[in-house]
């Protein structure tokens, strides 16, 4: 029995990836368990947790801000840091008056454990302020943490970790040091979370990961595809979405079984980061433009207009004019459905932090303007293209535009739909449902309507 957690108040604010937001629900899920009570995080709580990310040094500035609007909201309360800010910030974060606990990124499943234990001993010892930390060396041999989803965090779509940690090494990225190495979910556990979910009503699971495409590796071969292939036997789960992956998973041979998967959604967010080689290199990225786009040309030959999304780096150290020009043209040329544009942000202890030739802020916003004005045009031309057809769409949520109700879903593209109060579809669109509409046009520029 936990009885230091019981019947607290306590706020929990996520920051960084779909991994983190996964851990973030089970640790939620482990504390109401354990009788505490979850509030907001901007109401006055016992215990703040903020579930740190360190991916770039605005990453690590907010999480710094956030630990210290908590302790703000309530001087006396305990601030969990918690995560990818404490691997990597740890001197910091012992320095930080604001935090009182420090747990690292292989702890999380043991939240409420951790949390009890520190209050005994800080109920014991009433004058001791100081805080404590309770991390493991990830950047060592250690075994995937086991957590686990039991209630549904939305209505109609989980995400599901399968694996931590990444081997690549990518000369800008600090989070193989906030990771570890790759360690992959035992395929059992994983069949039995989406099971249980899908009882519950679970219609989509999104598969994700640090480094999804090497689940498996670390067991002796690559092993995503057949666990989507065993996925798709479940009942009750009608789709099954892939979180971002690398072109190299993209193969002939690895197409020809994608295909196969009945419920995988024809959505592929393919990791690009430049679209110049001699950027990529200098990355320590594993692919060339040309093997980039071989893998797009095999997915739109294997899947009817596959919603193919990425992330592009601009502002890399060294990229020269006609270097941004060479990756401007090739993702004009490729035509995604969406790109995410980040500026290079230099990360301490990364082999690119100290390369020669950084750009300026100026720089780096002015080649992010030139995507962002590019993928807005991209983005609208490809949604355009479903009007008029039918299309079969999860409903998810009631949103409010313009004085009007709406109920908002998402295509197997992952095309956001709504239907207007009043409407036909509206009538047969609940929370949770999948029902073949119509678009005739657009609520705004990013919706399309019915």
């Amino acid at each position: 029995m936990l009885n230091n957690v019981k019947g607290l108040k306590v706020a929990l604010h996520n920051l960084g990836c779909k991994v983190n937001s996964y851990e973030l629900d089970v640790m939620e899920q482990k504390l109401r368990e354990s009788g505490s009570e979850i509030v907001p995080f901007d109401s006055e709580a016992d215990v703040y947790i903020i579930n740190t990310c360190t991916v770039t040094n605005i990453a690590d500035r907010k999480s710094r801000q956030m630990l210290h609007k908590a302790r703000k909201e309530n001087p006396q309360a305990v601030v969990v840091a918690v995560g990818c800010y404490v691997e990597t910030g740890l001197d910091g974060v012992k320095k930080d008056e604001c935090i009182d606990l420090a747990i690292g990124n292989n702890k999380k499943s043991q939240i409420a454990e951790i949390l009890d234990e520190f209050l005994a001993i800080r109920n014991e010892k009433p004058d001791n302020t100081m805080g404590g930390t309770t991390i493991i060396d990830i950047n060592k041999p250690c075994p995937y943490e086991e957590m686990s989803l039991t209630t549904l965090p939305e209505h109609t779509r989980a995400y599901i970790k399968v694996q931590d940690g990444c081997n690549q090494f990518c000369t800008y990225c600090v989070i193989p040091y906030a990771r570890g190495r790759v360690r992959s979910r035992d395929e059992e556990d994983v069949l039995k979370e989406i099971t249980n979910l899908a009882a519950k009503g679970c219609k989509e699971v999104v598969i994700t990961g640090i480094h999804v495409g090497s689940y498996g590796i670390d067991k002796g071969e690559p092993a995503l595809i057949a666990l989507l292939e065993k996925i798709n036997d479940i009942e009750g789960i009608e789709r099954i979405r892939m979180g971002s992956i690398e072109p190299r998973l993209i193969t002939r041979e690895n197409v020809e079984r994608l295909l196969k998967i009945k419920k995988l959604c024809p959505h592929f967010h393919l990791s690009l980061q430049s679209g110049c080689n001699s950027v990529l290199k200098r990355m320590n990225r594993h692919y060339t433009a040309e093997e980039f786009m071989e893998s797009v040309k095999l997915l739109r030959m294997a899947f009817d207009r596959p919603a193919i999304t990425t992330d592009v780096i601009v502002g890399f150290p060294g990229e020269t004019d006609e270097e941004f020009e060479e990756c401007r043209s090739f993702v004009e040329e490729v035509a995604f459905y969406e790109m995410h544009v980040f500026k290079y942000s230099p990360r301490k202890g990364t082999v690119a932090a100290g390369m020669k030739d950084q750009l300026t802020d100026r720089q780096k916003s002015a080649r992010s303007d030139v995507l962002l004005d590019l993928t807005r045009v991209q983005s609208e031309c490809y949604r355009k293209s479903f009007v008029g057809e039918e299309l079969d769409v999860l409903w998810e949520d009631m949103e409010k535009h313009g004085g009007r109700n709406y109920m908002i879903g998402h295509t197997d593209r992952y095309v956001r739909v709504a239907a207007c109060e009043g409407s036909e579809a509206f009538e047969g669109a609940g929370s949770g449902e999948v029902t073949r509409v119509v678009p005739t046009g657009f609520l705004n520029g990013e919706t399309l309507l019915v």
